[in-house]
């Protein structure tokens, strides 16, 4: 699968990311079906697809239930294989989401993180928008991720934004921002554009409507990944899924679409 460089980060991530929030969470998300949560075997067998279909990225989150500490027991052994995406802000308890952007919750949020996945660094952290962009930047909390890029507990930060003013306000603040993005929601693409011209490297999410494209042409999907790998600004569309053959079919159209 084809690398491209993560902004200016220095990491190459593969064109298809994987999304974990479906193997730690499946209350209050927005997928068109129901499901389960995989067993131990079958999210290792998933993850072993996406080894062999050469993916380099997992994101995850606190937000995603036990996907944290799931990936943690998954990678053990193999962790050095992967670059590790996660996130600040959002905490998921009791069926609802509770946001805290304060310095004092991010630090604790991103040591949290690292026990979680048993790693000593984490690739990218990023802020988990609430959807006043704004006022969560006015708390400080890409400062306090910069400290802890200082510290050598993070290698890149960023946002995932809700709107196109909270992306440009965290593009100076950022290694990396992750946008919604897909052929019937292409408000972002300006800033897909800006940020490439700013060397900040850009996630796609929401690159398939959480399960909801249109339908229509040969390949729904293939289609969204044509239009969005079209962009050079875009290092990775990160994909949430559980099933390998849905995950083998991603991977052939992000090939064909490259």
């Amino acid at each position: 699968m084809e690398l491209r460089p993560l902004g200016r980060t220095g990491m190459l991530v593969s064109v298809l990311g994987l999304g974990t929030v479906k193997l730690g969470r499946n209350e209050g998300v927005k997928y068109p079906r129901p499901f389960d949560l995989p067993t131990d075997a079958d999210a290792l067998a998933l993850l072993d697809t996406a080894a062999a279909l050469g993916i380099n990225l997992l994101d995850t989150a606190p937000a995603y239930g036990s996907a944290e500490e799931r990936l943690g027991d998954l990678l053990a052994g193999r962790r050095d294989r992967w670059i590790l995406s996660t996130k600040v802000g959002e905490e998921f308890e009791n069926g609802r989401s509770r946001f805290d952007f304060s310095a004092a919750h991010t630090t604790e949020s991103v040591d949290r993180s690292l026990a979680c996945l048993g790693t000593d660094h984490l690739d990218i952290v990023l802020v988990h928008s609430d959807g006043d962009d704004l006022a969560a930047m006015d708390q400080g909390v890409m400062e306090t991720l910069g400290r802890c890029k200082q510290a050598g507990k993070v290698r890149a930060i960023g946002f995932s934004p809700k709107s196109v003013d909270g992306a440009r306000a965290a593009m100076p603040l950022s290694d990396v921002l992750m946008l919604a993005l897909n052929p019937t929601e292409p408000e972002m693409l300006p800033v897909v554009r800006e940020a490439h011209a700013r060397g900040v490297g850009v996630l796609i999410k929401k690159g398939f409507r959480s399960g909801h494209l249109p339908a229509g042409g040969a390949d729904p999907v293939e289609d969204a990944l044509r239009y969005l790998l079209a962009e050079p600004g875009v290092s990775s569309v990160v994909v949430g899924t559980i099933n390998p053959a849905h995950l083998r079919h991603n991977a052939g159209a992000a090939e064909r679409a490259c």
